[in-house]
């Protein structure tokens, strides 16, 4: 009878510590895909502020405009 108790408690204390482990993963996980969210939005905020400045620094040259486009598109495909 006391082997059984054991062994009953036993398996309720390694599925308490298989369940917690489990839920630490999922917050790292999360954690890690929130600050890599959080760069590839602060990168998207720098292009469009190179875009912004180079499209300043280009007045009316159309060439000069066209070449400010790859931080736009750059932008764009991070989204």
């Amino acid at each position: 009878m006391k082997s059984v108790k054991a062994l009953i408690i036993v398996c309720v204390v390694v599925m308490v510590v298989a369940c917690g482990g489990s839920a630490r993963r999922a917050n790292r996980a999360t954690a890690k895909s929130a600050d890599s969210q959080s760069k590839i939005a602060q990168e998207r905020l720098k292009l469009v502020e190179d875009y912004k400045k180079c499209i300043k620094k280009a007045g009316e040259d159309k060439n000069k405009i066209e070449a400010c486009d790859s931080y736009l598109k750059a932008a764009e495909s991070l989204q």
